[in-house]
Protein backbone atom coordinates (compact mmCIF):
# COMPACT_ATOMS: atom_id res chain seq x y z
CA UNK A 1 0.00 0.00 0.00
CA UNK A 2 1.29 3.12 -0.75
CA UNK A 3 0.14 6.98 -0.06
CA UNK A 4 1.87 9.88 -0.87
CA UNK A 5 1.94 12.94 1.98
CA UNK A 6 2.41 16.51 2.07
CA UNK A 7 4.27 18.09 3.95
CA UNK A 8 2.54 19.81 7.32
CA UNK A 9 4.12 23.47 8.03
CA UNK A 10 5.84 23.04 11.18
CA UNK A 11 6.98 25.75 13.76
CA UNK A 12 10.63 24.88 13.26
CA UNK A 13 12.53 27.89 15.50
CA UNK A 14 14.14 27.07 18.58
CA UNK A 15 15.84 28.90 21.12
CA UNK A 16 19.57 28.44 21.40
CA UNK A 17 19.56 28.05 25.10
CA UNK A 18 17.52 25.34 24.00
CA UNK A 19 20.12 23.93 22.12
CA UNK A 20 22.67 24.18 24.54
CA UNK A 21 20.94 22.45 27.21
CA UNK A 22 22.49 19.39 28.11
CA UNK A 23 22.38 18.33 23.91
CA UNK A 24 26.49 18.54 23.25
CA UNK A 25 27.38 16.26 20.92
CA UNK A 26 29.48 12.94 22.20
CA UNK A 27 31.87 10.86 20.67
CA UNK A 28 31.28 7.08 21.21
CA UNK A 29 33.45 4.04 19.46
CA UNK A 30 31.82 0.96 19.17
CA UNK A 31 33.43 -2.18 17.96
CA UNK A 32 32.19 -3.76 15.05
CA UNK A 33 32.09 -7.90 13.70
CA UNK A 34 35.76 -7.18 12.80
CA UNK A 35 36.71 -5.26 15.66
CA UNK A 36 37.21 -2.17 14.37
CA UNK A 37 35.79 0.66 15.63
CA UNK A 38 33.49 2.93 14.40
CA UNK A 39 33.08 6.26 15.76
CA UNK A 40 29.41 7.75 16.22
CA UNK A 41 28.51 10.87 16.90
CA UNK A 42 25.51 11.26 19.03
CA UNK A 43 23.55 14.08 20.37
CA UNK A 44 20.08 14.84 22.01
CA UNK A 45 18.26 12.87 25.00
CA UNK A 46 19.92 9.94 25.81
CA UNK A 47 16.88 8.72 27.44
CA UNK A 48 14.86 9.71 24.25
CA UNK A 49 13.72 7.45 21.55
CA UNK A 50 16.77 6.84 19.31
CA UNK A 51 17.31 7.31 16.31
CA UNK A 52 20.30 6.20 13.70
CA UNK A 53 21.33 8.46 10.52
CA UNK A 54 23.55 7.08 7.61
CA UNK A 55 25.49 9.65 5.65
CA UNK A 56 25.83 10.16 1.94
CA UNK A 57 28.98 8.83 0.30
CA UNK A 58 32.17 11.46 0.87
CA UNK A 59 29.94 12.71 3.62
CA UNK A 60 30.38 13.57 7.00
CA UNK A 61 27.90 12.50 9.69
CA UNK A 62 28.24 15.75 11.39
CA UNK A 63 26.57 17.57 8.54
CA UNK A 64 23.09 16.02 9.75
CA UNK A 65 23.88 18.18 12.48
CA UNK A 66 22.20 21.38 11.74
CA UNK A 67 18.85 19.10 10.94
CA UNK A 68 18.75 17.35 14.70
CA UNK A 69 19.51 20.04 16.90
CA UNK A 70 16.10 21.21 16.94
CA UNK A 71 14.88 17.46 17.71
CA UNK A 72 17.40 16.73 19.85
CA UNK A 73 14.95 17.22 22.93
CA UNK A 74 12.95 15.13 21.89
CA UNK A 75 15.20 12.37 20.46
CA UNK A 76 18.50 10.88 20.71
CA UNK A 77 20.31 10.31 17.64
CA UNK A 78 23.10 8.64 16.82
CA UNK A 79 25.09 9.38 13.54
CA UNK A 80 27.70 7.09 12.73
CA UNK A 81 30.85 8.09 10.79
CA UNK A 82 31.13 4.99 7.62
CA UNK A 83 34.89 3.38 7.41
CA UNK A 84 37.03 5.90 5.09
CA UNK A 85 35.10 9.20 5.88
CA UNK A 86 34.56 12.09 8.33
CA UNK A 87 35.63 10.89 11.68
CA UNK A 88 36.73 7.30 9.96
CA UNK A 89 38.62 8.76 7.33
CA UNK A 90 42.05 7.05 8.80
CA UNK A 91 39.97 3.69 8.65
CA UNK A 92 39.46 2.65 5.03
CA UNK A 93 36.99 -0.55 4.28
CA UNK A 94 39.26 -3.65 4.41
CA UNK A 95 36.58 -5.67 1.41
CA UNK A 96 36.07 -4.98 -1.82
CA UNK A 97 32.44 -4.59 -1.12
CA UNK A 98 31.65 -2.19 0.87
CA UNK A 99 28.46 -1.89 0.98
CA UNK A 100 27.66 -5.22 2.46
CA UNK A 101 30.84 -4.13 5.24
CA UNK A 102 28.95 -1.05 5.99
CA UNK A 103 25.89 -3.44 6.48
CA UNK A 104 27.25 -5.51 8.69
CA UNK A 105 28.44 -2.30 10.80
CA UNK A 106 25.14 -1.23 10.95
CA UNK A 107 23.84 -4.26 11.90
CA UNK A 108 26.73 -4.03 15.17
CA UNK A 109 24.72 -0.28 15.42
CA UNK A 110 21.67 -0.98 15.31
CA UNK A 111 22.65 -3.94 18.21
CA UNK A 112 24.60 -1.87 20.11
CA UNK A 113 21.55 0.67 20.68
CA UNK A 114 19.25 -1.46 21.08
CA UNK A 115 20.99 -3.44 23.65
CA UNK A 116 22.18 -0.28 25.46
CA UNK A 117 18.84 1.61 25.78
CA UNK A 118 16.68 -1.66 26.24
CA UNK A 119 14.84 -1.16 23.25
CA UNK A 120 13.69 -3.78 20.86
CA UNK A 121 13.98 -1.40 17.71
CA UNK A 122 15.44 1.52 16.27
CA UNK A 123 13.83 4.28 13.50
CA UNK A 124 17.11 4.71 10.30
CA UNK A 125 17.18 7.43 8.20
CA UNK A 126 19.62 6.78 5.24
CA UNK A 127 20.58 9.45 2.25
CA UNK A 128 21.86 8.05 -1.17
CA UNK A 129 24.71 5.39 0.09
CA UNK A 130 23.40 5.37 3.36
CA UNK A 131 20.20 4.67 2.56
CA UNK A 132 21.85 2.18 0.03
CA UNK A 133 22.87 0.42 3.32
CA UNK A 134 20.11 0.50 4.88
CA UNK A 135 18.50 -1.83 1.65
CA UNK A 136 21.65 -4.19 1.93
CA UNK A 137 20.58 -4.38 5.57
CA UNK A 138 16.90 -5.46 5.01
CA UNK A 139 18.39 -7.81 2.47
CA UNK A 140 20.83 -9.40 4.21
CA UNK A 141 18.55 -9.71 7.57
CA UNK A 142 15.50 -10.23 6.04
CA UNK A 143 14.81 -13.90 7.19
CA UNK A 144 15.98 -13.46 10.60
CA UNK A 145 15.18 -11.80 14.01
CA UNK A 146 17.77 -9.10 13.23
CA UNK A 147 15.36 -7.38 10.61
CA UNK A 148 12.95 -6.10 12.86
CA UNK A 149 15.62 -4.32 14.59
CA UNK A 150 14.64 -1.42 12.61
CA UNK A 151 11.81 0.19 13.46
CA UNK A 152 10.60 2.41 10.60
CA UNK A 153 12.29 3.54 7.82
CA UNK A 154 13.30 6.96 6.08
CA UNK A 155 14.83 6.06 2.47
CA UNK A 156 16.33 9.72 1.33
CA UNK A 157 16.27 9.47 -2.48
CA UNK A 158 17.89 6.12 -3.33
CA UNK A 159 16.68 3.17 -5.19
CA UNK A 160 17.41 -0.46 -3.99
CA UNK A 161 19.53 -0.98 -7.37
CA UNK A 162 22.58 0.65 -8.49
CA UNK A 163 23.11 -0.79 -12.03
CA UNK A 164 20.33 -0.92 -14.55
CA UNK A 165 18.86 -4.48 -15.62
CA UNK A 166 16.88 -5.76 -18.36
CA UNK A 167 13.35 -5.63 -16.24
CA UNK A 168 14.60 -2.47 -14.09
CA UNK A 169 16.24 0.97 -15.45
CA UNK A 170 15.85 2.38 -12.21
CA UNK A 171 19.72 2.68 -11.10
CA UNK A 172 21.84 5.24 -10.71
CA UNK A 173 21.54 8.02 -13.59
CA UNK A 174 19.07 6.32 -15.35
CA UNK A 175 19.15 6.37 -19.05
CA UNK A 176 22.51 8.16 -18.89
CA UNK A 177 24.33 5.09 -17.02
CA UNK A 178 26.23 3.75 -19.51
CA UNK A 179 27.64 7.45 -20.53
CA UNK A 180 28.17 8.61 -17.33
CA UNK A 181 29.65 4.89 -15.97
CA UNK A 182 32.33 5.73 -19.09
CA UNK A 183 33.41 8.63 -17.64
CA UNK A 184 33.87 7.18 -13.94
CA UNK A 185 35.89 4.14 -15.65
CA UNK A 186 38.00 7.30 -17.68
CA UNK A 187 39.29 8.09 -14.39
CA UNK A 188 39.74 4.92 -12.77
CA UNK A 189 41.73 3.57 -15.13
CA UNK A 190 44.70 6.57 -14.12
CA UNK A 191 44.02 6.64 -10.25
CA UNK A 192 44.26 2.34 -9.92
CA UNK A 193 48.08 2.31 -10.12
CA UNK A 194 48.21 4.69 -7.17
CA UNK A 195 45.41 2.87 -5.30
CA UNK A 196 47.03 -0.08 -2.78
CA UNK A 197 45.41 -3.24 -4.15
CA UNK A 198 43.32 -4.76 -0.92
CA UNK A 199 44.42 -8.56 -1.89
CA UNK A 200 47.95 -7.61 -1.18
CA UNK A 201 46.37 -5.97 1.82
CA UNK A 202 44.12 -9.15 3.10
CA UNK A 203 47.53 -11.09 2.95
CA UNK A 204 49.62 -8.82 4.77
CA UNK A 205 52.10 -7.96 1.95
CA UNK A 206 53.52 -4.79 2.82
CA UNK A 207 55.77 -4.21 0.05
CA UNK A 208 53.11 -1.69 -2.20
CA UNK A 209 53.75 1.80 -2.17
CA UNK A 210 51.28 3.91 -0.10
CA UNK A 211 50.54 7.30 -1.88
CA UNK A 212 49.21 10.36 -0.17
CA UNK A 213 47.02 12.95 -2.38
CA UNK A 214 49.66 15.44 -2.39
CA UNK A 215 52.32 12.57 -3.94
CA UNK A 216 50.20 11.69 -7.21
CA UNK A 217 50.22 13.28 -10.76
CA UNK A 218 48.86 17.08 -11.44
CA UNK A 219 46.74 15.79 -14.07
CA UNK A 220 45.63 12.71 -11.71
CA UNK A 221 44.80 15.10 -8.94
CA UNK A 222 42.85 17.16 -11.22
CA UNK A 223 40.82 13.94 -12.96
CA UNK A 224 39.99 13.32 -9.26
CA UNK A 225 39.01 16.63 -8.41
CA UNK A 226 36.61 17.32 -11.89
CA UNK A 227 35.40 14.23 -11.48
CA UNK A 228 33.61 14.46 -7.46
CA UNK A 229 32.45 18.52 -8.64
CA UNK A 230 30.60 16.72 -11.37
CA UNK A 231 29.26 13.96 -9.55
CA UNK A 232 28.07 16.96 -6.98
CA UNK A 233 26.91 18.69 -9.90
CA UNK A 234 24.69 16.16 -10.74
CA UNK A 235 23.30 15.60 -7.32
CA UNK A 236 21.60 19.45 -6.90
CA UNK A 237 19.11 21.17 -8.91
CA UNK A 238 19.49 24.87 -7.77
CA UNK A 239 21.60 27.78 -8.78
CA UNK A 240 22.51 28.24 -4.80
CA UNK A 241 23.15 24.49 -4.46
CA UNK A 242 25.11 24.46 -7.94
CA UNK A 243 27.43 27.78 -7.47
CA UNK A 244 27.93 26.48 -3.90
CA UNK A 245 29.29 23.32 -5.27
CA UNK A 246 31.60 24.64 -7.93
CA UNK A 247 33.34 27.09 -5.46
CA UNK A 248 34.03 24.48 -2.96
CA UNK A 249 35.28 21.95 -5.92
CA UNK A 250 37.21 24.66 -7.47
CA UNK A 251 41.02 23.71 -6.77
CA UNK A 252 43.78 26.46 -8.87
CA UNK A 253 46.83 24.72 -9.66
CA UNK A 254 48.59 26.57 -6.58
CA UNK A 255 46.26 25.45 -4.36
CA UNK A 256 45.88 21.65 -5.92
CA UNK A 257 49.64 21.29 -5.47
CA UNK A 258 49.55 21.22 -1.99
CA UNK A 259 45.84 20.17 -1.30
CA UNK A 260 44.72 17.78 1.54
CA UNK A 261 42.60 15.19 0.55
CA UNK A 262 42.67 11.75 2.86
CA UNK A 263 39.34 10.41 1.05
CA UNK A 264 40.42 9.71 -2.02
CA UNK A 265 41.06 6.48 -1.90
CA UNK A 266 38.04 5.36 -0.34
CA UNK A 267 36.34 7.06 -2.69
CA UNK A 268 37.95 5.32 -5.39
CA UNK A 269 37.67 1.97 -4.10
CA UNK A 270 33.89 2.81 -3.65
CA UNK A 271 33.23 3.71 -7.17
CA UNK A 272 35.44 1.22 -7.98
CA UNK A 273 33.00 -1.17 -6.44
CA UNK A 274 29.70 0.88 -7.85
CA UNK A 275 31.11 -0.22 -11.28
CA UNK A 276 31.60 -3.82 -11.15
CA UNK A 277 29.03 -4.56 -8.38
CA UNK A 278 25.59 -5.40 -9.20
CA UNK A 279 24.16 -4.21 -5.65
CA UNK A 280 20.45 -5.21 -6.49
CA UNK A 281 18.44 -5.61 -3.36
CA UNK A 282 14.73 -5.03 -5.36
CA UNK A 283 14.17 -8.93 -4.04
CA UNK A 284 14.25 -7.56 -0.26
CA UNK A 285 11.35 -5.22 -1.11
CA UNK A 286 8.51 -7.67 -0.07
CA UNK A 287 9.39 -9.45 2.84
CA UNK A 288 10.30 -5.47 4.37
CA UNK A 289 7.79 -5.77 7.32
CA UNK A 290 8.62 -1.94 8.89
CA UNK A 291 7.01 0.98 7.66
CA UNK A 292 9.12 3.02 5.00
CA UNK A 293 8.90 6.49 4.10
CA UNK A 294 10.03 7.43 0.83
CA UNK A 295 11.73 10.88 0.26
CA UNK A 296 12.10 11.98 -3.34
CA UNK A 297 13.76 14.62 -5.15
CA UNK A 298 11.23 15.61 -7.75
CA UNK A 299 14.46 16.52 -10.39
CA UNK A 300 16.62 14.24 -9.12
CA UNK A 301 19.11 12.83 -11.69
CA UNK A 302 20.18 10.33 -10.16
CA UNK A 303 17.46 8.54 -9.14
CA UNK A 304 14.38 9.33 -11.79
CA UNK A 305 11.59 10.06 -9.29
CA UNK A 306 9.35 7.45 -11.21
CA UNK A 307 11.26 4.49 -10.31
CA UNK A 308 11.29 5.63 -6.96
CA UNK A 309 7.45 5.24 -7.12
CA UNK A 310 8.17 2.30 -8.31
CA UNK A 311 10.04 1.08 -5.14
CA UNK A 312 7.09 1.99 -2.77
CA UNK A 313 4.54 0.07 -4.71
CA UNK A 314 6.14 -2.94 -4.44
CA UNK A 315 6.71 -2.51 -0.26
CA UNK A 316 4.30 -3.97 2.21
CA UNK A 317 3.91 -0.30 4.31
CA UNK A 318 5.41 2.83 2.13
CA UNK A 319 4.02 6.18 1.59
CA UNK A 320 6.30 8.82 -0.40
CA UNK A 321 7.15 12.27 0.42
CA UNK A 322 8.37 14.12 -3.22
CA UNK A 323 10.21 17.68 -2.62
CA UNK A 324 9.10 18.85 -6.08
CA UNK A 325 12.03 21.30 -6.62
CA UNK A 326 14.49 19.31 -5.37
CA UNK A 327 17.76 17.07 -6.84
CA UNK A 328 18.90 14.03 -4.81
CA UNK A 329 20.92 15.96 -2.63
CA UNK A 330 17.43 17.40 -0.77
CA UNK A 331 19.36 18.73 2.05
CA UNK A 332 21.16 21.18 0.24
CA UNK A 333 18.57 21.65 -2.08
CA UNK A 334 15.64 22.04 0.04
CA UNK A 335 16.79 22.32 3.65
CA UNK A 336 13.71 23.75 5.05
CA UNK A 337 11.47 21.28 3.58
CA UNK A 338 14.04 18.38 4.30
CA UNK A 339 13.67 19.27 8.06
CA UNK A 340 9.82 19.47 7.73
CA UNK A 341 10.24 16.08 6.38
CA UNK A 342 12.68 14.87 8.85
CA UNK A 343 10.49 15.90 11.71
CA UNK A 344 7.16 14.68 10.39
CA UNK A 345 8.81 11.27 9.67
CA UNK A 346 9.53 11.26 13.29
CA UNK A 347 6.93 12.49 15.21
CA UNK A 348 4.35 9.84 13.13
CA UNK A 349 2.44 7.45 15.38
Amino acid sequence: MIKSLKLKPTNLSIKASDLLQSYTTRLQQVISYDGMAIPVTVVGNPEAQPVLMLHAFGMDARQFLPFVLPLAGQFCFYLPHFRGFGLAADTPTSEFDFIEQYAKDVDQLLTHICDTLQVASVDVAGISMGALVAWAHFNRYADSPQHSKIGRYLNIDQSPTVQNQSDWRGGVFGEKQTEVFDQFHRVLQSTLPYLPQQDLEQQGLKEQQTFEFAQLPFKVKKQIVELETAFSLMSVQRLPSKLLINSSGYKPARVLHSYQHPTWQQKLRSLQAYLELPYNYRRALSSIQSPVTMLVGGHSQLYDPKWQYKVAEALPKANVIEITKSGHAIPLDAPLQFSRALKQFLLAS
